[in-house]
């Protein structure tokens, strides 16, 4: 079955929810999720969005903490950009109908998380992501244009060199094949822009705060297309996730070090002033590594962030959510501190873009956390995803409308899906064992502390299961687990790449073997380009 959009939108988080309400007055919209349409990274958001929002903050300052979080490697003209739309996007947030928390004199209430000089976070309680994510929903279903379909996982991308078996000089995005998981059927979605929205990849990692979406897809399918990644390397690990047998890696928002949080071992010692001069509110790489280090140094399994100073009123108005969560826990964070570890949260790089969130692929866009736009550098700063988010969602459609109507330099037919001899597979044990190696090896030797043995040795292994699946791929009928074990292996690659090729620590790369940051010969960006075209021959 063949579908025609004139925009095909893969994710329906911040970012592709945001493009998708930009475009649609302008021509069709096929909204594409893996799962229900609210089920995202966005929706888990806690602490809030970063803009300039008051008379005593300024965009310069917003800019420098940008760039002191990214450890210079930030883009200084995507940070202004970035920076400078900041206000206009949150009033577009606000014109589709997100409701932010208000102060007593209904100003709205500006927080301050860790890297920030100022209070600069606009916030929804602690509950961000999911007043967000409500709004755009609501907004997106009640479009005539937008037609959505969910429970369906994109597969791979459809390009001019695919169609024609050969590389071309300026390659062309034409659709996508989406599997619909429930029917078990490979659809072809011919599109005039495609864009991937797909968000982050923290599942490939083995302890994560990411939601169970989180598997890479848009950054594989991308890859694979021949779109250029960079800085896979830098994987942020949030310092502060909940402990606790079962509880499922349940993030407690860095907000509450904003608001006077601190981090303690569990003797009482507040440990962050030995590490950093902003001590509890430092950029969350080190503040990760810290905590990383002091559980080594005592052999705990944990440290606790402790905020029962602060007045318990304030506590239950400010983090309701959080403060229900902990209770159902046991845990009453307003008369004890939190145990928490850190786990991983946010890839700060991704696929390339240029400053309208385009690939070097023509008409692909990617937005979100897919994206490497230049804006995070070597790490992120808090509360700059959403707005990268809404920022760059703006930018891609703004270029998207611009081309409506232009024409393909030649009427190239989109082939449909072809599974060849695949057949069903009796093996589905080595698809969920692989899944669980991969995590594994990434965790135990691609994690907060790095060196080039534990690399190589990741790299080894991950090539050798990789081989497994490629067979295994092309043998047996496509299955949503198989597609995302095929979408972690190929970022758990890119990862490794990209960490053996950096010869500093800087930011969220930090490796025993170069342990100090190189700022006379380091890379800028450790590109990967796109991959070749691939077959069933190859």
């Amino acid at each position: 079955m063949k579908i025609s959009t004139d925009f095909l939108i893969i994710g329906t988080g911040i970012a592709g929810l945001s493009y998708a309400l930009k475009v649609a007055d302008r021509g069709t919209v096929s909204l594409v999720t893996k799962r229900d349409i609210d089920i995202s990274a966005t929706q888990l958001a806690q602490g809030g969005i970063a803009t300039v929002f008051s008379s005593v903050d300024s965009f310069a300052s917003h800019a420098e903490d940008t760039m002191v979080a990214g450890g210079y490697l930030s883009d200084p003209e995507i940070v202004d950009l970035v920076v400078e739309a900041g206000p206009s996007a949150i009033h577009d947030l606000i014109d589709w109908g997100v409701q932010f928390s208000r102060n007593t004199d209904d100003q709205y209430d500006l927080t301050r998380e860790g890297g920030h000089s100022h209070r600069r976070i606009l916030h929804a309680k602690d509950a961000t992501g999911r007043e967000i994510e409500r709004a755009l929903v609501d907004a997106a279903l009640k479009h005539p244009n937008i037609t959505l379909y969910q429970h369906h996982i994109a597969v791979d991308l459809i390009t001019e060199s695919k169609v024609l078996h050969k590389n071309i000089e300026q390659n062309r995005c034409l659709g996508a094949y989406i599997l619909d998981i429930k029917d078990n059927d490979v659809l072809t979605f011919g599109a005039q822009f495609t864009v991937l929205a797909t968000g982050g990849a923290g599942k490939v990692y083995f302890f994560t705060c990411n939601p169970d979406i989180a598997t890479g897809d848009g950054i594989a399918i991308g890859w694979r297309a021949g779109a250029d990644v960079a800085n896979m390397e830098f994987m942020q690990f949030h310092p502060t996730t909940l402990y606790h047998p079962f509880a499922k890696s349940f993030l407690i928002s860095e907000a509450v070090r904003g608001e006077g949080g601190i981090l303690k071992c569990g003797d009482g010692y507040p440990f962050m002033p030995d590490y950093h001069e902003l001590k509890d509110l430092a950029p969350r790489d080190i503040v990760a590594r810290a905590i990383d280090s002091e559980m080594k140094k005592n052999g705990a399994d944990c440290v606790f962030l402790d905020i029962s100073h602060k007045d318990s009123d304030f506590i239950r108005d400010h983090f309701p959510m959080i403060h229900e969560t902990c209770l159902g826990f046991g845990i009453d964070m307003t008369k004890e501190p939190i145990p928490v570890v850190p786990a991983t949260h946010y890839l700060c790089g991704g696929l390339c873009t240029d400053e309208s969130g385009e690939t070097n692929i023509r008409n692909l866009f990617a937005i979100g956390e897919v994206a490497c736009t230049g804006l995070h550098g070597a790490n992120r700063l808090a509360s700059n995803s959403l707005l990268e988010g809404v920022v760059f969602a703006k930018k891609a459609a703004d270029i998207s409308i611009s081309r409506l109507g232009e024409k393909l330099p030649q009427n190239l037919p989109v082939p449909p899906w072809d599974c060849g001899n695949a057949t069903d597979s009796d093996e589905e044990v080595i698809v969920a064992h692989n899944w669980d190696e991969i995590r594994r090896c990434m965790w135990n030797y691609v994690g907060i502390v790095r060196s080039d043995k534990r690399l190589q040795r990741a790299m080894n292994r991950i090539l050798l299961i990789q081989k497994e699946i490629d067979q295994y791929y092309w043998d047996f009928l496509l299955t949503s687990d198989l597609i995302e074990l095929r979408n972690i292996t190929t970022v758990a690659r890119l990862i490794v790449q990209s960490a053996l090729s950096r010869h500093e620590s800087r930011g969220l790369h930090y490796t025993i073997d170069y342990p100090e940051r190189d700022d006379n010969n380091f890379k800028h960006d450790t590109v990967i380009p796109g991959d070749t075209i691939q077959t069933r021959d190859d």
